[in-house]
């Protein structure tokens, strides 16, 4: 059997434009103010991981209270107002839902922004599996922990599974997990190293048409 494992921010919506433009014009300048940090460095991780790092790295220059109350507040924002949802994904899920393929949402991001993104875009019974990085007391992206165990509980080997993954870190996590990775590019992320992959594809109809190949495929 194969699974198919959805990232959510910038694959099935495109938060992830306003989630880097939220980094490189709020966060990062003022949590580590003297640096030049690059957005790519924490793309991917679960945003309490991003202050851990950042904090060990270079020496927060905020709270953590505050920088969790900023990350909170643009979530909200993002989600329920700003971002919009991939297109044709409600067709590609039935699809696979047709052939018997299971998939999963697997994200850094909590489950309360989760819920925000499936219960605005009627998502809510479209997964077999919505995992969330908050579900498991492991190390965030570029760690493979959160795609080896969404893999051991849908109950597919991890090199049945294939990933859509657009950051540097979430694609090599899904690489060092063992999986197929489809890498989905978009220009928030502009030239980011995206080797690991199996397929790089920049549209949604590119990304619906290699995901299907590949389940097919495995």
């Amino acid at each position: 059997m194969t699974a198919v494992l959805f990232d959510m921010d910038g694959v099935l919506v495109d938060s992830e434009d306003y989630w880097v433009e939220f980094q490189r014009e709020e966060i990062l300048p003022a949590t580590v103010p003297d640096e030049d940090v690059a957005v790519a460095e924490t793309s991917g991780m679960n945003f309490r991981e991003i202050y851990d790092y950042l904090d060990d790295e270079y020496g927060a220059a905020i709270s953590r209270e505050a920088f969790v109350q900023r990350f909170t507040e643009a979530a909200e924002e993002i989600y329920t107002e700003r971002a919009a949802l991939l297109d044709g994904l409600h067709a590609l899920l039935a699809e696979l839902d047709d052939r018997g393929v299971p998939t999963a949402l697997v994200s850094s991001s909590p489950h309360e922004w989760i819920g925000m993104v499936t219960e605005r875009f009627d998502l809510e019974n479209e997964f077999d599996h919505v995992i969330s990085a908050d579900d498991i007391d492991a190390a965030s992206k570029p760690a493979p922990d959160i795609f080896e165990y969404a893999a051991a509980e849908i109950g597919v080997p991890a090199e049945d599974c294939v990933v859509v993954e657009d950051s540097e870190n979430g694609i090599e996590a899904a690489a060092r997990a063992g999986t197929v990775v489809i890498a989905y590019r978009i220009d928030a992320h502009g030239d980011i190293d995206r080797s690991p992959a199996d397929e790089v594809v920049a549209s949604p109809a590119a990304l619906r048409e290699c995901t299907l190949t590949l389940a097919e495929r495995l």
